[in-house]
């Protein structure tokens, strides 16, 4: 699996939109993302997972605290991935339960879990639309599922040392 494009609103620290454009890391399969301590590898981390599998990419977070503290409460709380795999491209855009200003009238309403995955490069086939359903099919996609894909894919910090020790 290729991450070419990876957008985050409202997740995490970051109160707006951040798009990164993964595809300029090249072809060659194997990233490390580093940076000082509040960087925010860690949140490129819980993106990149949340968007397949509406999962945190550690044990510690739960992905009802992804919606950013610092975000307008009219700014809606998502992250959309576009990846490649096995020459087939897909985007997954998924958005965690969090309050959210009522259409009408005052106060706030509960924005429930959304998820949607759309086959890029077969335009024939249906967008997936449940969340339970879009993660189904990621882990179809891939062969791996969510234990596998944070064990396998991507070790995020601090598990590292699991690795070497199992």
């Amino acid at each position: 699996m290729r991450p070419l494009y990876l957008t985050m609103t409202a997740f995490g620290p970051y109160a707006d939109t951040k798009k990164l454009d993964m595809g300029k890391l090249g072809n060659d399969g194997l990233y490390l993302i580093t940076g000082d301590t509040g960087a925010g590898k860690t949140t490129i981390f819980d993106a990149i997972t949340f968007a397949l599998y509406g999962e945190a990419s550690g044990e510690v977070r739960d992905p009802q605290m992804f919606r950013s503290k610092y975000a307008k409460a009219e700014i809606k709380t998502y992250v959309e991935l576009t990846f490649c795999y096995r020459g087939e491209k897909y985007r997954v855009k998924r958005n965690p339960e969090y309050q959210r200003p009522k259409g009408r009238g005052t106060g706030l309403t509960l924005q429930k879990a959304e998820a949607e995955l759309e086959y890029l490069s077969d335009s024939s086939r249906p967008i997936v639309s449940k969340s339970k359903d879009v993660t189904k099919a990621v882990t179809e996609i891939l062969g791996l599922d969510y234990r596998q894909f944070t064990q396998i894919v991507m070790i995020a910090q601090g598990d590292f040392m699991k690795v070497l020790l199992t």
